[in-house]
């Protein structure tokens, strides 16, 4: 018996062959005219790669744009930190890449639980993304003859990423900020750096406004407009120690949660296998090293459980290449879930290389040895000098020990085909949505998705939003307005309140507590009696958080040790709802090891029948459990199976 979607979550897919579908939704869409977008204001939350790129084409088309950033600077977005590449499907290496292709293996890598036609129109529009950006001038890698060059990554046997060395996602960001600056110098996009959204504003049933925090003054601004793009990111750092910046942050999601908008998948969170390990306490984030070096490097461990040797003294027929002899078809650049898996697994087992036992080698002794030293230097220059700046050792000479992390984020709220949340006139864009990736997402595709939709999805479909509804006029001094200002600032109250009673509990101390329960038990495998009992401690810890964190200072000026409290807070209550999906989703998928639903070989054992849907989740007020909406996933064209990488 097939799933029947809930009521509630209307995707507005439409039908037809799956590649004349975005050419006719895009016709069908209702069109407002150039004279017109003049008259309509849109606020764009983030300017990073989907804020950024939403908000100088927007401009670009006319509308009156605001951008807010919680940096000094959209150059400091956490974009900057995608190192290795972006998909698109222009088969310039000649070796069998299509749309298809690339719209086969993202959803295949998804393992089965996204969108078919978020995905196919993700991979369409990868092409134009690449024109786009070299227009702009993006220093993509270039082969001898002048034209773009390519580089292998996981799950993918086709070379379709193209990348600018190690710096891709600055590179991507540099040209999206470029497009915003001009329009900054025409006098069409109004920036505010150093802001944060506290709350969005519904009026009549939608989003017309926000309302920030300036992180400088302290001043709490309301802002009026006619749309609302919510472009700021993944939570990761719900776990504390993640590859994020310290700034990424749910709040902006968890706050238009609150007011209405879905929260799909929560738990999908992306283990990424390349990261330097933790080597102690003192860390509050880890680094990647970009998948890219799976290119060249070979991932080991000893063959012999607790072999503390260094690793130059182990020699070749003691080395267990495990993912070249498990996944022939794939060796070292399996998708990052599988790859993640797998060095836990060994790890486990006993057979973890380094002093504390958790890290596998990449070894590039053969690279070098094949190619020359020159070569390497010339592809992962950069990566390796940060990776010597950080370990003290040498790349070149000792193989570098990594362990998987945790990256990207999957889950986000809710959006429908046209990226517009449950909330009409909410729109999100890039890792905050949930829409493209399913339960696993491929490397180089977060580049490519936070592009399309701010470059070639959202300005489309918001014109259906504009022209499609009425939008009379409203005032930042509205009652709706008034009182999303009185909320946020009595929860800013709440949060100094503890230090006037002796508090004595950092908030950065709650933070570690509760990202030590999230990867325990809620990270990369799981089981019914860790996810419950996590259930219980974040509830318990939650409480003890309102009673005794202390925050020094005030919220009359600049603070931030209030800000970092503020978002902690969110992360509390996020994490009930991520254990909740968690636990109610009791089959193994993507990088979500459910320890009850595995294979006989130990792979992830995905359950179709009964959880081929996205989870959304509705916010019922304060201390209320969240009630489940199920959007049924239909696979016409791409057959469930058991992925396979062997």
């Amino acid at each position: 018996m097939a799933l029947q979607s809930s009521p509630k979550l209307d995707s507005k897919c439409p039908s037809g062959p799956i590649a004349d579908r975005w050419d006719n939704h895009r016709f069908d869409l209702k069109l407002v005219n150039p004279a017109n977008k003049r008259k309509f204001h849109v606020l764009v939350v983030g300017t990073g790669l989907a804020g950024g790129s939403a908000a100088a084409s927007l401009c670009e088309l006319g509308y009156e744009v605001s951008a807010f950033c919680i940096h000094d600077t959209p150059r400091r977005a956490h974009s900057i930190a995608a190192q290795g590449g972006i998909n698109a499907a222009k088969n310039y290496t000649n070796d069998g890449d299509s749309t298809y292709r690339l719209f086969y293996d993202t959803v295949k890598g998804g393992d089965f639980r996204a969108r078919e036609s978020n995905v196919y129109r993700l991979a369409q529009v990868s092409t134009n993304i690449i024109d786009q950006c070299v227009a702009q001038g993006v220093p993509f890698a270039r082969e001898y003859g002048g034209v773009l060059s390519n580089r292998s990554f996981g799950g993918a046997q086709v070379s379709r990423t193209f990348y600018a060395r190690g710096q891709t996602g600055q590179q991507l960001l540099l040209g999206a900020y470029s497009g915003m600056m001009r329009q900054v110098g025409a006098g069409k996009l109004k920036m505010y750096p150093r802001r944060e959204m506290l709350d969005v504003v519904v009026s009549d049933g939608v989003a017309r406004g926000i309302v920030c925090r300036n992180l400088v003054t302290g001043e709490y601004e309301r802002f009026a407009g006619d749309a609302v793009l919510l472009c700021t990111g993944g939570y990761g750092n719900v776990f504390y120690l993640s590859t994020n910046a310290k700034a990424s942050n749910v709040t902006a999601a968890w706050r238009a949660h609150k007011r209405g908008a879905f929260f799909a998948n929560p738990c999908f969170t992306q283990i990424h296998p390349t990261c330097i390990p933790v080597s102690g306490d003192y860390q509050s984030k880890l680094t990647l090293m970009s998948e890219s070096l799976r290119n060249d490097g070979r991932v080991w461990v000893p063959k012999a459980k607790g072999d503390k040797r260094p690793p130059n003294q182990i020699p070749e027929d003691e080395r267990d290449y495990y993912l070249e002899r498990r996944y022939p078809s794939f060796g070292n650049l399996v998708p990052r879930d599988v790859a993640s898996r797998a060095a836990k697994e060994r790890c486990d087992a006993g057979f973890g290389a380094g002093s504390t036992g958790l890290s596998v080698y990449l070894d590039f002794r053969d690279a070098i040895e094949r190619d020359g030293k020159h070569v390497i230097e010339q592809k992962y220059g950069n990566l390796f000098q940060m990776y010597d700046k950080i370990t003290a050792e040498d790349p070149y000479t000792v193989p570098m020990r990594i362990f998987p992390a945790v990256h990207y984020t999957m889950g986000g709220l809710w959006v429908d085909y046209n990226l517009e949340s449950t909330v009409p006139g909410l729109f999100v864009l890039g890792e905050a949505n949930f829409s493209d990736h399913g339960a696993n997402r491929l490397g180089a595709s977060a580049l490519m998705q936070g592009l399309a939709d701010g470059y070639f999805v959202a300005p489309y479909t918001i014109g259906g939003h504009f022209a499609g509804r009425p939008l009379p006029k409203v005032s930042a001094d509205d009652a709706a307005f008034q009182e999303a200002e009185a909320n946020a600032r009595e929860r800013t109250q709440k949060l100094l309140a503890p230090a006037s009673r002796g508090a004595s509990r950092t908030a950065d101390s709650f933070h570690r507590e509760l990202g030590k329960i999230m990867w325990d038990h809620c990270g990369m495998a799981r089981n019914d009696a860790g996810l419950r009992a996590a259930k219980g401690r974040i509830a318990e810890l939650g409480a003890e958080f309102w009673e005794n964190v202390r925050v020094s200072g005030n919220g009359e000026n600049f603070n931030q040790d209030l800000e970092h409290a503020g978002r902690v807070a969110d992360f509390f209550e996020f994490a009930e709802v991520m254990v909740e999906d968690a636990l109610h989703r009791t089959e193994s998928c993507g990088g979500h090891f459910r320890e009850e639903s595995q294979t006989e070989e130990g792979e992830a054992k995905r359950d179709d029948e009964n959880f081929s849907y996205a989870a959304a989740w509705e916010y019922q007020g304060q201390d209320q459990a969240p009630a489940l909406h199920k959007e049924a996933l239909d696979f016409e064209y791409v057959k469930p199976s058991q992925r396979s990488y062997k």
